[in-house]
């Protein structure tokens, strides 16, 4: 068998470099005076295993008290690591997420919404529609609860491990504005096209002038049928062309959001005007 001379260099300098590493952690114990703990301690942050740190002395007690084994007492360990890294990963996702507040599901008051289909909205919750890449479309006056729902199914999404980018709509223009004016738009919206959820808030409070119109149209048609976008706004479909500065891109921003979407037309009362009034 021949072994090329370079892949061998490669192969013989990590073992090398591995052994010495193991060197300097043996060398670095024997310099040190540990009992069993300390050691114990050293090894679980070496591999970064932080969580059994914490609890491995309280759990083995508690194995002592109920007489379990010891793999069951290891296995308790490992899966709440597991679960532990589970957590920190899910809370990462929703930091990276940029939602400006945490919204729940589990508290949205539909009873105050009687017209919103609630149940259409629990079964949303189960993330089918981002299997299909279809889209939700939440319009309504301010208040009533657009993006409260829009952050609680996107908080859904990142509990399942989904990547979810949330932008009100002024500050993703400005974005591919931005990013158009140093010629960086192709990339900037092929990463947008490879986000699995993009939550875009607030369509509609501010116009956008017809160059900002037609990059926001080129953002939906890159997602198109690729991925689901969730989109809030106060104004109906048929007074988008005044959000857009131009009827002909509103149309076709419409036509591709709706061909796969649930469109959500809420016109209860608000709930900032209902906590308000509860003061």
């Amino acid at each position: 068998m021949i072994i090329n001379n370079t892949y061998f260099i490669i192969l013989t300098n990590n073992f090398i470099l591995t052994n010495n590493f193991n060197s300097f952690i043996i060398n670095k114990l024997k310099g040190f005076k540990m009992n069993s703990a300390e050691q114990m301690d050293f090894y679980l942050k070496t591999l970064t295993l932080h969580r059994i740190k914490e609890i491995y002395v309280q759990e083995s007690e508690n194995a002592a008290k109920t007489k379990s084994s010891y793999q069951d007492y290891l296995f308790k360990l490992v899966e709440t690591e597991v679960l532990s890294k589970i957590d920190r990963s899910i809370n990462r996702r929703i930091q990276i997420a940029g939602f400006p507040m945490i919204r729940r599901l589990e508290e949205f008051d539909f009873s105050y919404q009687p017209k919103l289909d609630d149940k259409l909205i629990r079964e949303l919750a189960n993330l089918n529609f981002m299997n299909e890449a279809k889209n939700i479309i939440l319009l309504g006056p301010p208040g009533v609860g657009k993006t409260h729902l829009a952050i609680a199914l996107g908080i859904k999404a990142c509990i399942q491990r989904k990547r979810v980018e949330f932008y009100s709509a002024n500050s993703i223009a400005q974005l591919l504005a931005a990013n158009e004016s140093i010629g960086n738009l192709k990339t900037v919206l092929d990463r947008f096209s490879r986000i699995d959820l993009l939550i875009i808030d607030e369509l509609g409070y501010l116009e956008l002038n017809k160059s900002i119109a037609s990059l926001f149209f080129q953002l939906i048609a890159k997602r198109y049928e690729k991925n689901s976008i969730i989109i809030t706004s106060n104004k109906p479909f048929d007074e988008w062309g005044n959000i857009f500065g131009d009827d002909g891109v509103a149309a076709a921003i419409i036509d591709r959001i709706l061909h796969h979407c649930y469109p959500f037309f809420i016109n209860g009362n608000s709930f900032r005007m209902k906590n308000l009034l509860n003061i």
